[in-house]
């Protein structure tokens, strides 16, 4: 298996993990470069993907994943690029888009197994986290609700592909599980930031890798 792997192909993932590291690190020093090097990670997630896009198939599959990470981009970014609007409406909504294109994905196109029996602890997450937040979420709950269920979505297809799949959906899911508790629980440790995006790059990087992995042409 590691003949099959080209120079190419770990050179395109360089630029993201460097990024994704100094970004995480910016965050645990409090650092001014947090916001910028947020918004260079997305895109720099694409770059794999855009790399391997003439392997992939079927061809949908480039656009679902580009438009997965678009719309998550579009909600690292939020504040940002709409200063005039609700910051957390905007985030829920995008990432929403995103994770509705991760499910499209799994369920159709990534070659499968059968949903593992294990994977009801997502739906059993969400249930959990509704209990315990939805106090606290206010005139958000129907929104915080509706996303959870398409990120338990995600987690929960996830685990029907490969493990590199499997591990990511679950980082994800573990990322906006402790991003909740920042927002709508005072008192949260300050080290739970650098820990959503720690575990949100590794999310959105090997749900990356292992559906580039799974829709490569000839399964190279």
């Amino acid at each position: 298996m590691l003949r099959s792997i080209r120079p190419l192909d770990v050179a395109v993932w360089v630029p993201y993990v460097v990024l994704a590291i100094v970004h995480v690190a910016t965050l645990a020093l409090n650092s001014p470069l947090a916001g910028p090097t947020k918004l260079t990670l997305m895109p720099l997630l694409a770059v794999p993907v855009l790399a391997a896009a003439p392997r992939l198939r079927p061809r949908v599959t480039v656009v679902l994943l580009l438009a997965a990470l678009l719309f998550s981009w579009l909600g690292d970014g939020a504040g940002t690029f709409f200063p005039g609007g609700p910051e957390l409406p905007l985030m829920l909504l995008f990432f929403g888009i995103a994770h509705i294109a991760y499910i499209v994905l799994f369920l159709r196109y990534t070659p499968v197994r059968r949903m593992p029996w294990w994977a009801l602890i997502y739906a059993a997450w969400w249930v959990a986290m509704l209990v315990f937040l939805g106090p606290h979420t206010g005139g958000l709950f129907f929104a915080v609700a509706a996303y959870g269920l398409v990120l338990a979505g995600t987690a929960a297809t996830s685990a029907r592909g490969n493990p590199v799949i499997a591990w990511g959906g679950a980082f994800f899911l573990l990322s906006d599980s402790i991003l909740a508790f920042r927002l709508f629980l005072e008192g949260t440790p300050a080290w739970t930031s650098p820990a959503v995006m720690l575990t949100y790059t590794l999310g959105q990087g090997l749900i990356i890798a292992g559906a580039i992995r799974a829709l490569r042409k000839g399964g190279e």
